[in-house]
């Protein structure tokens, strides 16, 4: 008997999801195609490089380390075996503020403890334990409740597992909130909130769920791969090549090509004008850019309808980058740096509120070459630096009012105050060398090369914004709207944004394609991360006795006795004790 023919999958993107997808597709048995636009894979997740300097274009930031090492396993090998090697970064970060002072965040607690210490006390370091152990109760339900479960249709939020849970994610409360309720000064409040930024949100705006990823970086770390970022994409190209995906570079997609009845995907067009036939699409460019651009006018109305309706919801923010080749190291300077405005809300509301350009902005200053030699020369130094800045304006929307930055605005002159800024911001908080006679080379990304170069919408550089109504059933969803045998992976898709998360939703998206199809998933099953490696015996059963009571039967054990030493002094056994009463007020069992 003849073999059953396989499958084909077109998967248009080769960013980190479409690489992802790609690779478990081929696992499950497709022939699978990647066209990327670009002469190189990875998209924001790619290396600038420049006469012996490395730039990582997006990402600099390896963190939630388990999604990265499920995504491996799942593909049967490992980041080891493929040659990737993680380095620790400590500290985590030192943040610069405006009064001089810098903060130290490590995921060494004794590091920690002197840091709050110095500004909160003692008091300080056992809220921050507290808030820490808030933190990771968001972590843990969010990897096993959000990104590990696909969110098709509003009535999932209804799951009893994420129902239970949900009110301890605490989405309605901001992130600043939560964090009011655990630091008493302006200042670490500000320390532990400014982690929003990754979402591409204000820390005033950005769900409490969030604090989920500082506690990853206190908990388990930030990690930076040898050679770049784009060294855990180039390891996935090659377990893709070992599988035989057909990765065509230089390829970029004019549209989607549909069956005659306008909703059933067969394949992709290329702007060469050749057409690819596929039993599915996977479309990995930009969400709100492929639903305007590469649907045909054919397709339902109700697909163009939301289509349309993408382009009204709130984008994440962009940003002003630039990527300096010094001619000498900068030790003032971390691997990573965060350097946060005096008016801290005021910053976030010109980017987040009115998408616009703060006057004095918080940025970020990454310095590849501190943790990863190869970096830059030997001597120098590879700096990198994202201004979050406002969105562009909706090109499809005339009204001047629109929230978002102008296209037309005189960007040379714009960049160059920005950079005049962040130069002095540096060399003023720091006390380093002047900057400015370092650079011998210098490169920028602004929102027009953002959205030009990777067709993000508005340039929004972590695609749609993750407000609660943005997330979870809310956010479009893996399967196309309206159309059959298409699908969708990457940031503004379920489940989200960043680098882990959009690999979590690599594994979503197959699985979606795969439970349509009926076809059986070639990976485990559960969530559990690793697989088992210690043998379990009688000491490591878990056993819960009066000293490890929960909170709840705590306080039900020390009610039960208040009232039994009520119902002993209300008896007349206690007669010797006589409560003191101070300033007119009575004490407890005066029988008055």
């Amino acid at each position: 008997m003849a073999s059953e023919k396989k499958k084909t999958a077109i998967v248009v993107g080769a960013g980190v999801g479409g690489i992802a997808t790609a690779a478990r597709l081929a696992k499950a048995g497709f022939n699978v195609t990647v066209l990327e636009k670009n002469n190189y894979t990875g998209g924001r997740c790619s290396i600038i490089s420049h006469e012996g300097y490395r730039f990582d274009q997006g990402p600099s930031l390896l963190l939630l380390p388990k999604l990265f090492e499920e995504t491996f396993y799942d593909l049967d090998t490992s980041l080891e075996a493929e040659g990737v090697e993680l380095l620790k970064c400590d500290p985590n970060y030192n943040l610069w503020f405006g009064d001089g002072e810098r903060f130290e965040l490590s995921s060494d607690t004794a590091v920690m403890k002197r840091e709050i210490e110095k500004w909160e006390g003692k008091d300080g370091f056992e809220r921050y334990l507290k808030w820490l152990a808030e933190a990771h109760r968001h972590y843990e339900v969010s990897v096993r409740e959000v990104l590990h479960k696909n969110f098709t249709s509003v009535f999932n939020l209804l799951r009893p597992t994420f129902l239970v849970n949900l009110f301890d994610l605490h989405p309605f409360e901001s992130i600043y909130s939560r964090a009011s309720r655990y630091f008493w000064t302006e200042r670490l409040r500000r320390v532990f909130t400014f982690g929003s930024m990754y979402m591409g949100m204000s820390p005033f705006d950005a769900p409490g769920t969030y604090s989920l990823l500082q506690y990853t970086e206190l908990a388990e770390g930030i990690w930076y791969p040898v050679g770049g970022f784009h060294a855990v994409v180039a390891a996935l190209v090659r377990v893709c090549e070992r599988m035989g995906v057909d990765i065509r570079l230089s390829t970029p997609v004019s549209q989607v090509v549909m069956a005659s009845d306008g909703k059933t995907v067969t394949g992709i067009k290329t702007e060469s004008g050749e057409t690819l036939t596929a039993d599915i699409v996977v479309v990995n460019a930009d969400l709100v850019y492929a639903y305007n651009n590469l649907f045909p006018q054919t397709t339902p109305s109700s697909t163009k309808s939301y289509a349309n309706s993408l382009t009204k919801r709130a984008g994440s923010c962009s940003s002003i980058s630039f990527y300096w080749s010094l001619s000498q190291k900068i030790p003032e300077l971390q691997t990573h740096n965060i350097f946060l405005a005096d008016e801290y809300r005021e910053s976030f509301d010109a980017i987040f509120d009115r998408q616009s350009i703060p006057h004095e902005p918080s940025f970020y200053v990454n310095v590849p070459s501190r943790v990863d030699p190869t970096a830059a020369p030997e001597g120098k130094e590879a700096i990198v630096i994202l201004v979050p800045v406002g969105h562009l304006q909706n090109t499809r929307t005339t009204s001047p009012s629109t929230p978002g930055l102008p296209a037309e605005l005189d960007w040379p002159a714009l960049i160059t105050s920005v950079r005049k800024s962040i130069i002095r911001i540096i060399e003023t908080r720091t006390s380093c060398a002047s900057i400015e006679p370092l650079i011998t080379n210098e490169i920028t990304n602004s929102p027009l090369s953002w959205e030009s170069e990777f067709n993000l919408s508005k340039g929004s550089i972590l695609g749609l914004s993750h407000s609660f109504f943005n997330v979870l059933a809310f956010r479009p969803q893996t399967r196309a709207k309206g159309l059959k045998n298409c699908y969708f992976v990457g940031a503004s898709t379920h489940p989200g944004t960043g680098v882990p998360i959009v690999l979590a939703g690599a594994k979503i998206t197959t699985a979606q394609v795969l439970d349509d199809l009926g076809m059986e998933k070639p990976w485990g099953k559960g969530v559990s991360l690793m697989p088992e490696t210690k043998k379990r015996g009688d000491i490591d059963v878990v056993k819960r006795d009066w000293a490890l009571l929960s909170d709840l039967g705590i306080w039900i054990l020390a009610g039960i006795v208040m009232i039994v030493m009520l119902m002993y002094v209300n008896s007349g056994v206690v007669v010797q004790w006589k409560p003191e009463v101070k300033s007119g007020i009575k004490g407890w069992g005066s029988g008055n």
